[in-house]
């Protein structure tokens, strides 16, 4: 649906150019957007590479493992269903870790793993296909919501646009980003009584 959207887009721009004579203009914004694309992506690569490392020191030096306990009681919470041993808890401990730090891209990986294993619980139909557990629901509602104490990524993108006050967006970012986390928990809780009721 994305690709249509994204295309129906692209062909409408292109012929709004073709038809009042500024597709010159066009090929010169792709040109330069292509530029800064490579330029934002190369200044944050450093961003990423240093955060990642701190994640990785923080795993081998078992400060990961250390987080992943005193976030037991924030995961039962939010995950009744698994058990203390599941093999999902500490990817999502991590994710979880990665996010409210503002590294979204370094949560990716983290992320991936923790669907992959609540995957390994999901329901498997006649037909081959799956249906998406409680734990995955809330998990991916969370990924969604991101809830954010330091928006590095933001930061960094705000710095290298010649930002004059970069750090000027945390609180707001800390704000919006606490009440969209309050609201999918909120809404995980309140489908996951409901279909408790049902089963009543």
């Amino acid at each position: 649906m994305l690709n249509y959207l994204w295309s129906g887009m692209l062909a409408a721009g292109l012929i709004w150019a073709a038809v009042f004579g500024r597709l010159g203009a066009v090929t010169q914004a792709l040109l330069d957007s292509a530029r800064e694309a490579v330029e934002l992506g190369i200044g944050m690569l450093g961003v990423m590479a240093f955060w990642c490392g701190i994640l990785e020191i923080g795993r081998r030096a078992g400060l990961i493992d250390w987080f992943t306990a005193r976030m037991e009681p924030i995961l039962d919470f939010l995950f009744p269903e698994l058990g203390r041993r599941h093999p999902a808890r500490q990817p999502i401990a991590v994710n979880m870790i990665a996010n409210i730090l503002g590294l979204g891209m370094a949560a990716t990986p983290a992320g991936l793993e923790a669907m992959k294993q609540l995957a390994a619980d999901a329901k498997v139909l006649e037909d081959g296909k799956s249906i998406a557990t409680d734990s995955m629901c809330t998990f991916l509602i969370l990924n969604i919501s991101s809830l954010q104490l330091v928006p590095i990524n933001m930061i960094a993108y705000r710095s290298q646009y010649g930002s004059v006050d970069a750090q000027a967006v945390i609180g707001p970012a800390l704000l919006a980003t606490f009440c969209s986390t309050a609201a999918a928990v909120l809404f995980c809780k309140l489908v996951h009584a409901k279909k408790a009721v049902r089963r009543w």
